[in-house]
């Protein structure tokens, strides 16, 4: 698990750059008290902690999808499907995916998140601030989606949980310097760092392929797990 937070961490860091396009404007406008700089950095944690705390939360319900889907007896080869799916996300171009309209069940969950952000924009309390991280966390967002698939693969409620929480944290720099300095990177700089993130993502799929199919690696593609039947019916060693 420990090697596959690093993937989160990664996705975190890289995805921070796509955020400042989806989710930089939000933070551009987040109504902090740029006068103080102590309210300033409370108000910005909060905003972060809010984010990661919805982070968490999902990653806890996609963890227990994947804790679901280890125990109909996917085990590691889980590791290998996600690897997949993450690649051909990537390889496959958005416009054929959107004819399919995966995310219209979503819509109006969305509208209902967007208007509640509205509302707290036009706020300038602690509780606002908070409250505009929490529910900026579960706008739609391609990395996400990514970290989301990383979530189910640990097939643990809690190392689901970790894993979105480890990506939040890596998104958080990033985010931090949108709100004190605003739109800081050239246009130029995010389109390349823009294309350079697909190239990240199958780099990571790759891992988790690697990873799934128990090569004996230690840390990156542990030996599938073995159990061995013990004389008592009830009970049983794991190897």
């Amino acid at each position: 698990v420990k090697v596959i937070l690093y993937t989160a961490l990664i996705l975190g860091l890289l995805g921070s750059f796509h955020c400042i396009g989806m989710c930089g404007p939000i933070a551009f406008v987040l109504p902090v008290n740029k006068d103080n700089k102590l309210q300033t950095a409370l108000g910005t944690a909060l905003y972060h902690f809010g984010r990661i705390l919805s982070y968490g939360i999902i990653g806890l319900l996609f963890g227990l999808l994947g804790k679901g889907l280890y125990l109909a007896g996917f085990q590691q080869r889980l590791s290998i499907l996600i690897g997949v799916v993450m690649i051909l996300i990537v390889l496959i171009p958005t416009k054929f995916l959107n004819q399919f309209h995966l995310t219209r069940p979503l819509y109006k969950l969305i509208g209902k998140v967007k208007y509640r952000l509205g509302l707290y924009l036009k706020k300038s309390s602690l509780k606002a601030l908070f409250s505009i991280g929490f529910f900026n966390g579960f706008l739609p967002c391609g990395l996400v989606y990514m970290a989301l698939l990383g979530a189910i693969s640990t097939g643990e409620l809690l190392d689901g949980a970790t894993y979105m929480i480890v990506f939040g944290l890596g998104t958080i720099p990033l985010m931090t310097g949108a709100v004190y300095l605003g739109n800081f990177l050239k246009v130029s700089v995010r389109n390349k760092i823009q294309k350079a993130i697909p190239i990240f993502v199958i780099i990571i799929g790759l891992l988790f392929i690697v990873r799934g199919m128990g090569l004996g690696i230690p840390y990156i593609s542990p030996a599938d797990t073995k159990l061995l039947i013990s004389n008592d019916p009830n009970t049983c060693i794991t190897e």
